[in-house]
């Protein structure tokens, strides 16, 4: 399988899965990876997710340029039910790596080693992000002119400051993690070994807190990014006003004044 799901508590646990390949995006990898954030979206048991790659080398090296694009520009036909799906399905792509695609729960990424073009763009996509000192960044498709159409030209000006984002769009160069994480690209940079540790960290604390409350507050940061601040805080009140109005909201005052860890119920 290109890719793998797995659940620990309430966190989602989505590995890809070709490390002979660097993890690039094959046809069966899009289907699965769609197919993986429909159930984070949908299912109300699971509060954060962690994408990350298997093998000590990479994140994921982008789109399979053998197996996935000649499908896109019609120099291959469909040959599996894979390809025959991501042909058919145009938005699979864009799914899978959340371009086009809300998972409604927070997503954490534990970034071992490369994370380039597709890659990259799939890591932008996500809201916390701990990568491996060995890891290194880039959005490489202008070297082979071609258009980063993964939301990198959106994303990445708004992410870090706009020099720098210009700076990895047009030359194609990669970054170290020391300095992806100096530019705000990265929250945290571990060992190898630790990377998996320091993102399932992060998820716990996520799903420690109320789910209403923290899909709330990352939907209306993320909704309310580049509006005027007048208009923003109208917005912010909109997502903001229902959860005061949730068992949630009430348990957890009542948790903190007597003094126990609240019990959070989604509702």
């Amino acid at each position: 399988m290109h890719a793998l799901f797995e659940k620990q508590g309430h966190i989602a646990i989505i590995t890809m899965n070709r490390p002979e390949a660097l993890n690039a995006l094959s046809p069966e990898m899009i289907c699965r990876l769609a197919d993986y954030w429909q159930e984070v979206a949908a299912n109300p048991d699971i509060r954060a997710a962690i994408v990350t790659g298997a093998g000590p080398k990479a994140f994921c090296s982008g789109a399979d340029l053998g197996q996935l694009i000649p499908l896109f520009n019609g120099s291959r036909t469909p040959q599996n039910e894979w390809e025959r799906r991501v042909v058919e399905e145009r938005g699979l792509t864009f799914t899978g790596i959340l371009r086009d695609f809300d998972a409604v729960k927070p997503v954490v990424a534990a970034v071992n080693g490369f994370a380039v073009a597709g890659g990259c763009e799939f890591l932008q996509g996500t809201d916390i992000r701990v990568a491996s000192e060995k890891a290194r960044f880039g959005v490489q498709e202008v070297k082979w002119a071609l258009f980063p159409g993964g939301g990198s030209t959106v994303r990445l000006p708004r992410q870090i400051p706009y020099c720098r984002a210009m700076e990895l769009l047009l030359t194609g160069d990669l970054i170290s993690a020391q300095e992806a994480l100096a530019i705000g690209l990265i929250n945290k940079v571990v060992a190898p070994e630790k990377v998996m540790d320091a993102a399932m960290e992060y998820a716990a604390k996520l799903v420690k807190n109320g789910p209403i409350a923290v899909q709330a507050i990352r939907h209306s940061a993320r909704e309310c990014l580049g509006y005027p601040e007048k208009v923003a805080m109208e917005m912010e009140a909109k997502f903001s006003a229902p959860v005061f109005k949730t068992e949630d909201a009430v348990e957890g005052p009542r948790a903190f004044m007597e003094k126990r860890e609240p019990v959070f119920k989604g509702r």
